[in-house]
């Protein structure tokens, strides 16, 4: 049964994407621009001005390469709500949970979305001018296409995945691996990580990690909140067993 669903869910995936990376690579010009905005923000903030940002490639199928893989890149984030149900919906099948797929999914894709702009307005701007700031009259930044797609893409998407920290604590408190008594006695151990994690994603400079590190925690303290609904869900279901047990031994 499982593996059954599994597979009619996978296809479904890839049918999805498939498609929509179609009408990705049409339009993938356009999807190019947003992307490069970042860098071009980075390119008048250098000393002197005066650059323009031209992308080049290195290889004679670089270019075709990197626009397919933009076009799925694109394609997946454009479908992203339908595979986030489809996977939440595996996942509480697998874990025999009964509940709505729909909000959860709406949950996800929110939290998704805005850890990818927090991504795109902020942090990489920030990662950007700071990489560019190398730059020197001897040494003029030049961006291949494929890399740049790659660097600006698991970027943004890595971000979106972070965001869902909340979720993530929220399914653990449901299956019963994590308690908000456990989360709140290591909050400074989630610190730590969330701190190391920052200087990770972001440029060496205070700030840049700072604000990386001040949605973490706040994305920390909301999973304290799910995973307490989960648990307190979790008690009023078992109250109702009991209650129904004991009314069924008095019945009898």
């Amino acid at each position: 049964m499982i593996f059954t669903e599994l597979r009619k869910r996978l296809v479904i995936i890839t049918a999805t994407i498939f498609i929509a990376a179609i009408a990705c690579f049409a339009l993938g010009e356009q999807i190019r621009a947003i992307l490069l905005q970042p860098a071009h923000m980075a390119y008048a903030g250098l000393e002197g001005g005066g650059l323009d940002l031209q992308l080049i490639f290195l290889t004679p199928s670089e270019a075709l390469m990197a626009n397919i893989r933009l076009a799925f890149i694109a394609g997946a984030a454009l479908t992203l709500p339908i595979i986030l149900y489809q996977v939440v919906t595996i996942a509480m099948i697998a874990t025999g949970r009964k509940r709505s797929a729909v909000w959860l999914t709406i949950v996800m894709y929110f939290l998704f979305a805005l850890g990818g702009s927090f991504a795109y307005f902020v942090v990489l701007p920030f990662a950007l001018n700071f990489f560019v700031g190398f730059s020197g009259p001897d040494l003029v930044p030049s961006f291949s296409i494929a890399r740049y797609i790659s660097f600006t893409s698991s970027f943004l998407f890595s971000f979106g995945l972070v965001f869902q920290l909340p979720v993530l604590f929220w399914f653990l408190g449901v299956v019963g691996l994590v308690n908000t008594a456990f989360l709140r006695s290591n909050r400074k151990f989630a610190l730590l990580v969330i701190v190391i994690f920052a200087a990770v994603l972001t440029p060496p400079d205070i700030f840049s990690q700072v604000l990386m590190a001040i949605p973490l925690m706040i994305l920390y303290e909301i999973g304290i909140f799910m995973v307490y609904l989960a648990w307190r869900k979790k008690g009023k279901e078992q109250e109702k067993l009991e209650t129904q047990a004991e009314n069924g031994t008095s019945g009898s």
